[in-house]
């Protein structure tokens, strides 16, 4: 298999990341720092990821704004030029999601830049036109409560940008698009940087004092904040209803993929939800592990890991629609029961 590789490369080899496969592409894990380092420094601070294997798709023109909205779940008229918007992209035969998506409406006002997961750029370019951009540019997200303070020290006009706005920019004469977004259930911005000059922009945050994280640190960060992961809390078979993500559909818009579907699961009732559970111990649970209540399978957990912050394990899973918030379970990890128990979300924040 044919790795590919973000314009950042060489400044993540250079600090000594583990890299891994991640979506096709080869990306950062985590630095010689460790992911627990990473993922407080990012709570209590700031921390930078390289998040270019996420794609870009854009689309413009008159037919954009018409196009997006006939095909995803969300109402771009919520909202204006110069804002972004979290949507979904459903399979048409049984409302699952095909793929969780922020779109990014440019201030001119009929350019949009479509986010899709790595690995799913090519069927949301099918459903959507327009074009992939994706290795024209790298996207640093800097993220943390110090996010905009320690941006500003090299990219005063990219710290200015509001939550879920969108603005186009230029550092150092360098055309930029900085979105008010992130996946870490801190404040921050992502940063979209033509990938010749990405490079020079890493430095200059590092320099300013934002060291770098990982996506092992990305994973528990958006875990604590129980943000879905595509492949875990959303993919084949799993709807918006299900994921906890029924505010993703504009149920009175007349037309989008998957339309009829989601009508017909919100009229029959979700047969199962997603919810957190906390864990006793430091000992962290897995996707596909069971969860049982009163010693009977009840359903599985899809993401499971140590919550840095809290100093016990945390999970999603999808469990009876009806379960109530307190109640015990246990998860079968590999034999070993882990005694837990059904919690609000997210985990850390909110």
């Amino acid at each position: 298999m044919n790795l590919r590789h973000s314009p950042l490369d060489a400044e993540h080899r250079a600090l000594g990341a583990t890299m891994v496969e991640f979506g096709g592409w080869e990306m950062p894990i985590a630095y010689p720092s460790g992911t627990i380092k990473e993922h407080l420094s990012c709570r209590r601070s700031a921390v930078m990821f390289d998040v270019s294997h996420l794609g870009t798709v854009r689309v413009q023109g008159d037919d954009a704004l018409p196009t997006l909205q006939s095909t995803l779940t969300n109402d771009l008229a919520k909202i204006a030029p110069g804002r972004a918007q979290y949507t979904h992209l459903l399979d048409p035969d049984d409302a699952s999601v095909v793929d969780d998506i922020i779109v990014w409406w440019h201030p001119d006002g009929d350019v949009f830049d479509v986010m899709p997961n790595a690995s799913n750029t090519r069927g949301v370019r099918a459903a959507i036109g327009g074009d992939d951009t994706t290795t024209t540019r790298a996207v640093i997200a800097v993220q943390g409560p110090a996010a905009r303070e320690l941006v500003a020290r090299v990219f005063p006009d990219a710290a200015g940008v509001g939550r879920f706005r969108v603005l186009t920019c230029s550092w150092n004469g360098v055309p930029c698009t900085v979105a008010g977004t992130g996946y870490t259930g801190e404040p921050g911005l992502e940063i979209a940087v033509p990938a010749d000059d990405a490079d020079r922009l890493w430095r200059d945050l590092a320099g300013a004092g934002v060291p770098p994280a990982g996506l092992g640190a990305r994973d528990t960060l958006r875990l604590e904040a129980a943000l879905p992961l595509h492949g875990h809390e959303l993919g084949p078979g799993i709807t918006s209803l299900q994921a906890g993500l029924g505010w993703v559909v504009a149920w009175d818009k007349e037309t989008f993929i998957g339309r009829e579907a989601a009508l017909a699961e919100r009229a029959a009732g979700a047969t199962r939800r997603l919810r957190g559970i906390a864990t006793e111990g430091r000992r962290p649970t897995r996707a596909g592990c069971v969860v049982s209540i009163d010693g009977a399978p009840a359903g599985e957990v899809t993401s499971g890991n140590f919550s840095p912050v809290l100093g016990h394990g945390i999970a999603l899973g999808f469990l009876p629609p009806d379960i109530e918030m307190g109640t015990s379970v246990s998860v079968d990890v590999r034999g070993t029961p882990v005694a837990g128990t059904v919690v609000s979300t997210p985990f850390v924040g909110g």
